[in-house]
């Protein structure tokens, strides 16, 4: 029996070195949670049994009980490394033969795939919340995967356009014809960028010419806008403009600037609005400028703040918020089921998830930028291991003096 007992010993070592050894292979591993063998004895008896005359059977395994203790927070810069300080789960899709399940994972370091929805290593899918467009989630809350969309909003063309400056009234009007490729013939230009219908930027230049003056003492002025953009001239011959002896200009200031090829689509007129340009002593300013153009915006970056909300904004100065992040938590956490690559699955000991967000009742902080490590302690592990060893060389002692017992009794019959 002696030898049986002994056996379990050596049996109930090795578990433990299993056990730290898994450890320690995962000191590196991100969302690691150790874990910590724990044993019961062995007792052979029954109501007929004197308590008094009982000798142990050897050890057995009680449990492997998983640590959910905090690992170390390492801060990566990363806006999609994520870390929970607190209690909660990443509840992440994942694909398997049998259709799609939801595992529950420490582990935050996600980043977005070639099909732009945001996934961990392994290509499981973070679960969120939808949002409407102020962030808030609606109702109950419904779990999607986050999908991030490679351009937000339409193409613009420029259909308006308005320019409030000051012309030099004390310029004087070019004697030559007028060029664009030569300064001297025309007083002052500025460049507005617009858009086509495909979002595409265009740059329009005006130049602005003065004519000559039909009363040389007379402080009104008159000018011709003559508007390219790139080599093509809109309204062929320029657009006339006059100003009063104030500086004040005259009419509406608003005129349409046409494409000589007008019937292409993508080069609708464009109405041109001049109101409060004036004419003064001083140099050729611009006041303000606008147009109502605009490209699709492409997509820039990602970020989570600390409720959860994920926004993505792009180049046009868009911000689209994704989703929330949700979280997940049980009752018993030490009885969720391993299944390999920091995921979790719900048993019937850890009981069924409650699904949250961060900062509620019951759920930690989410950290963005930065990531959980394991929460494996090298020291306490080696000092483990050592009484691990030890208990494993008392066992297997006590089996060899087993041994040498049963050969001394084999040797008196002999």
């Amino acid at each position: 029996m002696s030898f049986y007992t002994s056996l379990s010993g050596l049996q109930a070592a090795q578990t433990d070195m299993s056990t730290i050894s898994h450890n320690l292979a995962n000191v590196s591993t991100n969302g690691f949670k150790k874990s910590r063998s724990e044993f019961t004895d062995i007792m052979a008896s029954n109501f007929t049994s004197d308590p008094r005359r009982l000798t142990g059977s050897g050890a057995a395994l009680a449990q492997n009980k998983q640590m959910f203790g905090a690992g170390s927070l390492v801060t990566t810069g990363s806006s999609l490394d994520l870390a929970i300080a607190g209690d909660g789960f990443f509840p992440v899709k994942t694909t398997a033969p049998g259709g799609t399940t939801i595992a529950y994972t420490r582990n935050g370091s996600f980043g977005v795939d070639p099909n732009r929805f945001i996934t961990d290593a392994q290509g499981s899918r973070l679960q969120a919340y939808a949002v409407e467009t102020d962030g808030t989630v609606p109702g109950a809350g419904t779990l999607i995967d986050v999908r991030v969309p490679d351009s937000s909003g339409p193409a613009i063309a420029t259909s308006k356009l308005s320019l409030k400056a000051n012309l030099n009234a004390g310029a004087a009007a070019s004697d030559v014809e007028f060029n664009r490729t030569n300064p001297a013939s025309y007083g002052s230009a500025t460049t507005t960028t617009i858009y086509d219908a495909a979002g595409n930027p265009q740059t329009l230049t005006n130049y602005f010419v003065r004519k000559a003056p039909a009363d040389a003492t007379s402080t009104a002025s008159e000018w011709t806008v003559h508007s390219f953009v790139g080599d093509v001239e809109l309204n062929e011959g320029g657009t006339d403009i006059a100003f009063d002896s104030s500086g004040n200009l005259l009419g509406s200031g608003t005129f349409s600037l046409a494409f000589p090829d007008a019937g292409d689509a993508t080069r609708a007129p464009i109405s041109f609005d001049l109101t409060g340009t004036t004419a003064g002593k001083q140099p050729f300013s611009v006041a303000s400028r606008a147009q109502n153009g605009a490209a699709p915006g492409e997509f820039a970056g990602i970020t989570v703040d600390n409720s959860g909300i994920i926004t993505a904004s792009y180049s046009n100065g868009d911000a689209v918020k994704l989703g929330k992040v949700a979280l997940a938590n049980f009752v018993n956490p030490t009885g969720l089921r391993q299944t390999g690559g920091q995921y979790w699955s719900a048993s019937g000991l850890s009981g069924t998830a409650t699904m949250g967000a961060a900062n509620e009742n019951g759920f930690g902080k989410l950290m963005s930028g930065t990531i959980e490590g394991s929460n494996v302690d090298i020291t306490e592990e080696l000092v483990e291991l050592i009484a691990a060893q030890r208990n494993f060389q008392a066992n297997a002692k006590a089996l060899d003096t087993s041994s040498q017992i049963s050969q001394t009794i084999f040797n008196i019959r002999a």
